[in-house]
């Protein structure tokens, strides 16, 4: 992201108040300055909510790596435990997409082997983030109450300007408690009406979270810019829409109950607004000037000079370079020798051929497609397609840090997901379905040599198509669930364990609460088989 082309709200973060370090989801992050001071500067609301934005995108008060006066999650090493990079490690090490090389770090292969513990310190850097973004937006709510501006003489336009970030800040926690219950399932529900105190919190049902968070993004949607509306990098309309379309397309799986026709209605509304189209440059949306592309419908800025962190596209673009790789022309000052692809990600990126250009970011040169040894980076096909350069191939700002945002929803999801919706029997016509399945294989082979027909469009299909169109994109493992692939079927390197991969055990379709949490809070029951 180049801060001169885009400013962003992060920028207001350096006026942020600060929030004491925690580990422990029990206690509320308490501001380091008091409400009677911090709110006397009218500009500290816009500085209060960038920080809940910049908490996806940043670690610590000080960041990159911080020390330990200056980490907002004690006792964790920043660098691992940065929002984004965590939730991608969630999302695709224990899938069929990608393998991490790096052995030694505690945690990472049980990620990438599905046999993880309730200790597992990645798993209990997530959940503290999650609580730690909940608890933010919980006190700028309790801030900003129509109460609490009259009683500071707040009217006028930035009374006006408070209801949009409350709405912003509405959107964000209900953002992190939909990663809450894909991820961990039952959890507690922690509100500016019920803050924590004294009495560690109850555990609610995974179906009272999906209703809340439901009945959030619904009453916030009118307080919204339309579809990119307002300043990139922050919630609107669309954004709104095509969360909501996540949870409700997953419905099935939190609650037992689908709502595959709730889905259908809100992905119309992200593709009838018009606000976006299709990419006709593929590559644009993971290069350092994918603030131009008009597909992305909501992202995490991220900016080489502003925004300096080890996690999000820092990571990605770092991580999946090494071996025979240049990393100066790919933007970047070395490569981490981390992150490649599985043999059957391999397998399935390639199968269409090779017109099909969303392979064209595959690095063959020394790496091969078998994957004998889990922590050797040569073991397994490099895969570039988060790469810190423009799309023509001009350099960043820096080379130590990520130029590239992060694309959280973008139009090629909602193009897939209503195929898959009509499929599912929501709604729709087929007919449609198939067109915008077509329109993205048109732009991935530049003519319709890669179109498929009517009988082609089948479920296992979409599947198959979303492992293309969105591999690397932190989608995966909620997809295999979606369609009952993630462990007692479907069978991949290193799964459980084993060089060519078996199933595991159902009860790995959710993470396990960490075990600190557990004694910190007898309220909480483990997920069953922990």
């Amino acid at each position: 992201m180049h801060i001169t082309t885009r400013k962003t709200l992060l920028g207001a973060l350096v006026l942020a108040a600060g929030v004491a370090a925690c580990t422990d989801v029990t206690v509320e992050p308490k501001s380091t300055v008091s409400s009677a001071n911090i709110f006397s500067d009218t500009t500290s609301y816009k500085a209060f909510l960038a920080k809940i934005y910049g908490g996806l995108a940043l670690t610590g008060q000080q960041g990159p790596a911080g020390n330990a006066s200056t980490q907002d999650i004690k006792g964790i090493d920043e660098g691992f435990s940065h929002y984004l990079r965590l939730l991608w490690q969630m999302e695709e090490l224990p899938t069929d997409e990608v393998a991490i090389a790096w052995g030694g770090d505690a945690g990472l292969t049980d990620m990438n082997t599905q046999l993880w513990s309730s200790n597992n310190q990645f798993l209990v850097a997530m959940y503290y983030r999650i609580y730690f973004q909940v608890g933010m937006a919980n006190e700028f709510l309790r801030q900003t109450t129509p109460e609490q501006l009259a009683s500071r003489g707040v009217g006028g336009t930035l009374a006006s300007d408070i209801k949009t970030y409350r709405a912003e800040a509405r959107f964000l926690r209900a953002l992190s408690y939909w990663h809450a219950i894909d991820l961990f399932g039952p959890v507690p529900l922690v509100t500016e009406e019920n803050a924590l105190g004294k009495t560690p919190p109850q555990q609610a049902t995974r179906q009272q979270v999906y209703d809340f968070v439901v009945s959030e993004l619904n009453a916030v949607r009118g307080d919204l810019p339309a579809p990119k509306g307002g300043q990139y990098g922050r919630a609107d309309q669309g954004a709104v829409a095509m969360l909501l379309a996540k949870v409700y397309l997953n419905a099935g799986v939190y609650t037992g109950t689908p709502h595959y026709a709730e889905a259908l209605a809100e992905v119309q509304k992200v593709i009838g607004s018009g606000a976006y189209s299709l990419d006709p440059n593929f590559i644009r949306m993971f290069r350092a000037d994918n603030d131009k592309s008009p597909e992305l419908i909501f992202v995490v800025p991220q900016d080489a000079l502003h925004t300096q962190s080890y996690g999000g596209t820092t990571f990605l673009t770092h991580a999946a370079v090494g071996g025979s790789m240049d990393a100066g022309k790919l933007g970047l000052d070395g490569g981490w020798w981390g992150t490649r692809l599985k043999p059957e990600a391999y397998n399935l990126i390639t199968s269409t051929g090779a017109s099909d250009k969303r392979a064209s970011v595959l690095y063959t040169a020394g790496q091969t497609v078998a994957m004998p040894n889990l922590t050797d980076f040569t073991n397994g096909i490099g895969y570039l397609k988060f790469v810190n350069v423009t799309s023509s191939g001009g350099p960043p700002q820096g080379n130590q840090f990520s130029d590239v945002d992060y694309p959280m929803f973008r139009l090629g999801d909602a193009y897939l997901m209503y195929a898959e919706l009509v499929l599912r029997g929501a709604g729709g016509t087929r007919a449609q379905a198939l067109d915008y399945v077509n329109q993205l294989r048109r732009r991935a082979f530049g003519n319709n040599s890669g179109d498929i027909t009517d009988a082609q469009l089948t479920l296992n299909f979409i599947l198959d198509e979303r492992g293309r169109e969105l591999q690397w994109e932190g989608h995966r493992r909620t997809d295999l669930i979606r369609f009952d692939r993630f462990t007692t079927s479907g069978v991949w390197a290193w799964k459980g364990n084993v060089v060519t991969g078996k199933t595991t055990e159902a009860f790995r379709n959710l993470y396990p609460l960490p075990a600190s949490e557990l004694l910190a809070n007898p309220n909480l029951k483990q997920n069953p088989g922990y």
